[in-house]
C-alpha cells in the first residue's frame, strides 16, 4: 500500500510533518482535534504537500528529514511541483467524487501583483486567484450540443460540437461575443484529442467584465474543468491551462500569455504565485497575514481584442528581432540586460524602444518583489508596484487619468504599502496592498477623495487570495 509524507500549514504559518495512508483523511483528523497535540493547538491547518513513498518505513525517514529543514526550506518543497502531488490527487479526489451528470463550479478572478506585459515575454509573473467568480451551473446533455445561458448579460446561445470552426450558432449565424469563450475552448480540447460531451450551462459572474481581473481567463478554465468533469478524462491542470490560452490565442483572437489561465485554475489561498512563463516552474508566496488585496474599479472598460494589446505584443516583438543584430542567440526579451538595451535603445524605433524599458525594467523589478516576499519586507513590495505603474503609464502607455488619480490618491494614505493599475490596462482596475487594521479608513477615504476630485463614485473591493477553479461544495 502507497503511503504518503504530508505537510499541513497551521493557523499560526508553522508547518506541521506527518505520514499517513490517505492525508486527506488525517487533515480531516486534525481539524477535528484527533491528530496531534501541536495541531489542536494551532489549528485549524491546511494540506499543503504530500509525497508519495512506497512504504512506512520510507515514509518515517521523510518524515524526520523534513522536519529537520528550515521553515524556509520547507516552503520551498511546497513550491516544487515535481515532488509535490497534492494538486494531482486534489483533482483526481475532485473528480472522482463528483456527479458527472448535474455540478457546479467555481472559476475565481485573478489580480496581478507585478510582472505586468512580461508574460509573453518569457518572464516571471505574481498573480493572485481572488474571492470573485464565475459560477457554472453545469447540465450534461446526450446530444452534442452546447447550450449558455449568461445570466448577467440576459442572453442565450447554443452551438453544436461538431462545428466549432465556424464560429456559427446552431441556426447558422455567427456566435455572440460571449459565447466565443466557451466556444473556443470546445474547439481547443477537441483539437487536443479529448472527448467532449453536450452541456447545458447557466452561468453568471461577479467578475467585473474589461476590469482588468481576467473574467475570460475565469470563464475559459471554469468551462475547460466541466468537460474534463463531464468527460471523465484525466489531464495535468497545466496542460488545461495552455489549451484555455489557446482557445483566447487562437479562437478568441487575443494573444495573451499563459498567466491569467494559470492563476485561475492553480490560486492558492492566502499566497501569490511565482510563474515562470519561460519554465512554467512556480512557486507558492506567501502574502503576509496583517494585509489586504484592495481592488479599486476606475469604471473604464475595454475590450483586449479590440484594444491596442496585440500593438504592443508586435512592439516586443519587433524590439527583440532589431537586437537581434547585436547578439543572434536573444530568443525573449527575458534575455536582455539594461545594460544592453541601454546601449542600442537609440537604435530603436521609439514605440518598441519604450515598450522594450518597460518590459526589461518590470522583469528586475519581479526579481526584487520575489525577495521581499520572502523576507516579509511588504513596503518594499509596495514600491515595487509604484515604480511599475509609473512604468506602465510613461512606457507601455497602457493607463489612464482615471488609474493615474486612483493610484495617486491610495499611495498618500498612510496604510497603503503600494498601489498600481493591474491587467493589460487601457481602463480596469487598481490593486492596493494595504495594512489589515487601516482598511475600513483606506476604503472611506479613497472613496471620498476621487468623489472630490472627480465627482465619480468608485467601487472598492476588500479581497483575499484563494484556491484555483473547484467543483462547488
Amino acid at each position: 500500500m502507497a503511503c504518503y509524507c504530508y505537510m499541513l500549514e497551521c493557523a499560526n504559518g508553522k508547518y506541521y510533518t506527518g505520514w499517513s495512508t490517505d492525508p486527506f483523511r488525517r487533515l480531516t483528523q486534525h481539524n477535528s482535534g484527533l491528530g496531534a497535540r501541536y495541531t489542536r493547538m494551532n489549528g485549524p491547518s491546511r494540506l499543503v504537500y504530500v509525497e508519495e513513498v512506497p512504504d512506512h518505513s520510507t515514509a518515517l525517514k521523510h518524515e524526520i528529514r523534513i522536519k529537520r529543514m528550515t521553515h524556509s526550506q520547507k516552503a520551498a518543497l511546497v513550491a516544487d511541483t515535481s515532488r509535490n502531488i497534492l494538486p494531482r490527487l486534489q483533482e483526481n479526489l475532485q473528480t472522482k467524487h463528483a456527479n458527472t451528470k448535474s455540478f457546479k463550479i467555481l472559476s475565481p478572478a485573478r489580480v496581478n501583483l507585478l510582472g505586468e506585459h512580461v508574460d509573453y515575454n518569457d518572464g516571471v509573473v505574481l498573480p493572485a486567484a481572488i474571492d470573485r467568480y464565475a459560477t457554472l451551473n453545469v447540465e450534461v446533455l446526450d446530444e452534442p450540443v452546447v447550450r449558455l445561458r449568461a445570466e448577467d448579460l440576459n442572453a442565450e446561445a447554443a452551438f453544436a460540437l461538431e462545428n466549432l470552426a465556424g464560429k456559427q450558432d446552431l441556426n447558422g449565424q455567427p456566435l455572440p461575443a460571449f459565447a466565443l469563450y466557451p466556444a473556443g475552448v470546445a474547439w481547443a480540447l477537441q483539437e487536443a484529442g479529448l472527448p467532449l460531451r453536450g452541456l447545458t450551462v447557466r452561468y453568471s459572474s461577479d467578475i467585473p467584465i474589461g476590469a482588468g481581473l481576467s473574467s475570460s481567463a475565469a470563464i475559459e478554465v471554469g468551462f475547460a474543468l466541466a468537460w474534463q468533469i463531464a468527460g471523465g478524462w484525466e489531464i495535468p491542470r497545466i496542460e488545461l491551462v495552455k489549451l484555455c490560452q489557446k482557445a483566447e490565442n487562437e479562437y478568441v483572437g487575443v494573444k495573451s500569455g499563459l498567466m491569467d489561465q494559470f492563476a485561475c485554475a492553480f490560486g492558492t489561498a492566502r499566497h501569490a504565485l511565482a510563474l515562470d512563463t519561460r519554465s512554467l516552474d512556480w512557486q507558492t508566496l506567501p502574502l503576509p497575514k496583517d494585509v489586504a488585496i484592495v481592488i479599486a474599479d476606475s469604471g473604464v472598460r475595454r475590450s483586449l481584442a479590440n484594444s491596442a494589446y496585440n500593438d504592443l505584443r508586435a512592439d516586443c516583438q519587433e524590439a527583440l528581432e532589431r537586437l537581434r543584430a547585436w547578439c543572434s542567440s536573444l530568443t525573449s526579451l527575458r534575455d536582455v540586460p539594461m545594460q544592453f538595451l541601454e546601449a542600442h535603445l537609440h537604435e530603436l524605433p521609439e514605440g518598441p524602444a519604450r515598450r522594450a524599458l518597460h518590459v526589461v525594467g518590470e522583469m528586475a523589478r519581479v526579481e526584487q518583489a520575489i525577495a521581499c516576499l520572502v523576507e516579509g519586507d511588504i513596503a518594499g513590495f509596495g514600491a515595487q508596484m509604484v515604480d511599475t505603474h509609473a512604468s506602465l503609464r510613461d512606457l507601455y502607455g497602457v493607463s489612464c487619468p482615471e488609474l493615474d488619480l486612483l493610484v495617486e490618491l491610495a499611495v498618500s494614505h498612510p496604510a497603503c504599502f503600494g498601489a498600481r493599475l493591474t491587467g493589460a490596462g487601457f481602463g480596469g482596475c487598481t490593486v492596493n496592498l494595504v495594512a489589515q487594521d487601516g482598511v475600513e479608513d483606506f476604503v472611506r477615504w479613497l472613496k471620498a477623495a476621487v468623489r472630490e476630485k472627480s465627482g465619480r463614485e468608485v467601487p472598492i473591493e476588500v479581497c483575499q487570495a484563494v484556491d484555483g477553479a473547484r467543483l462547488a461544495d
